[in-house]
């Protein structure tokens, strides 16, 4: 590093190449707070006042644990960057709306004092810290993370009303019963585009979600390989094994279905978990694609987004070390 003394000043200059550039850890983590907003709203006037209460809840204590944890390590606090805020809203909106409110506390736990921190903090995290706090909440309660209910108001007071999402009703009973849970093929597909069906807070919405994954492409702040890729490999591998032989699969409806669009626009997006360079970014979205797709067609879960992305994430590493550019001059 050079030292140059200009008007008795001592400047360090580094060697090239010097980069620059308005976006901060701040500006990028709001910015993906405001492109999820539209659909976390739409989630709560779905949903109810419960699924806004989740919301709430999940992001403030996400905010809390990371406050509280920076102060035990005595590490500068950083809670206004948005980054723990964002945290707790992923994992809120990947939640049912029904669960109790003690749950996102504990999930949010995990995923920032246990996911984050204790690997170092931001950008030192090997998994998506929001998708290790919803596996977790999985596994402890089973029950409560398969159970959708939907609260109404009617003129007699409040209704709790049961029901399947529509990727459970696939996997239990078959495309038919799917079809007639909501009357039509095409009312099926307006339902799933709209988001007027049951799923999780935030996952409802396909219309909501693509368009703020694709303002996160235009602002430049996530690439179009990873959801293009992860979506069509759902699309296309759903489509070739289908229900009753080789290409007689409904791509359409799985690419819409479940946590697919909001898992490929702001879970495999994700900065510090993702591969750097575009051939490993592309690996990594077909591979968790493919995952999804086992896990839907032959698991016992009817979903797969969650831990396609996180098997994934511990494949990075390998994956960045075999897509590594080569440099000028050298040979592979």
């Amino acid at each position: 590093m050079a030292e140059v003394n200009i008007n008795d000043k001592l400047l360090s200059v580094s060697t090239s190449p010097h980069l620059r550039s308005e976006d901060s850890i701040s500006k990028i983590m709001w910015t993906v707070n405001m492109a999820l907003a539209p659909a976390a709203l739409f989630g709560a006037w779905h949903f109810g006042i419960n699924a806004f209460l989740v919301m709430l809840v999940s992001a403030g204590s996400a905010v809390l644990f990371e406050y509280l944890v920076q102060k035990l390590r005595k590490k500068p606090v950083t809670i206004k960057d948005g980054s723990a805020f964002l945290t707790g809203l992923l994992l809120a909106m990947c939640l049912p709306p029904s669960v109790p409110l003690y749950m996102p506390v504990v999930g949010t736990f995990i995923a920032i004092v246990i996911a984050k921190h204790s690997m170092g903090g931001l950008g030192y995290n090997i998994f998506n810290p929001a998708h290790i706090g919803r596996a977790a909440l999985m596994v402890s309660w089973p029950v409560l993370m398969t159970t959708w209910t939907k609260l109404t108001v009617n003129v007699n007071g409040v209704d709790v009303v049961s029901s399947a999402t529509p990727l459970n009703v696939l996997k239990q009973q078959g495309h038919d019963a799917l079809i007639n849970m909501f009357g039509s093929s095409t009312a099926m597909y307006t339902h799933l585009f709209l988001g007027t069906r049951n799923g999780s807070i935030g996952e409802t919405s396909t219309v909501l979600l693509v368009l703020g994954g694709v303002f996160l492409i235009w602002k430049k702040i996530v690439k179009w390989e990873i959801p293009v890729a992860m979506i069509a490999t759902v699309g296309l591998f759903t489509w070739i094994f289908g229900p009753a032989g080789l290409f007689t699969g409904d791509p359409l409806f799985h690419m819409m279905a479940g946590g697919l669009i909001i898992g490929a626009f702001f879970m495999a997006t994700d900065m510090v978990t993702a591969p750097l360079t575009r051939k490993g970014q592309i690996i990594f979205a077909v591979g968790a694609g493919l995952l999804v797709v086992l896990i839907r067609l032959k698991g016992g879960y009817p979903e797969g987004v969650c831990y396609s992305i996180l098997l994934m994430n511990s494949v990075t590493p390998l994956i960045d070390r075999f897509t590594q550019p080569v440099k000028f001059g050298a040979r592979r």
